[in-house]
């Protein structure tokens, strides 16, 4: 039971790595929109795309947790099976 509990533990770790990646790397990229002066209040906002992509990389990890929850929840259940079946 604990190699079940210590893969499912791994697999949101990794989840987790994986999304925070994600996010870093498009934090780290320039915007499309052409660099304007920070003063300028009429200055455009960054491009929807990038938006989309994170938003994609936030489903993208929802997925991933889930999974890994899913895991958590089965390995969890098969620990409380036996004992069940002990009454």
């Amino acid at each position: 039971m604990a190699d079940a509990t210590t893969a499912a533990r791994a697999r949101i770790d990794r989840a987790l790595a994986d999304l925070e990646r994600k996010v870093l790397e498009l934090k780290a990229r320039p915007a499309s929109a052409p660099a304007v002066a920070d003063d300028d209040l009429f200055a455009p906002r960054p491009a929807d795309q990038r938006v989309a992509e994170l938003e994609a990389a936030g489903r993208e990890a929802s997925q991933a947790l889930g999974r890994a929850a899913e895991a958590v929840r089965e390995a969890l259940q098969a620990r409380d099976a036996p004992e069940s079946e002990d009454r």
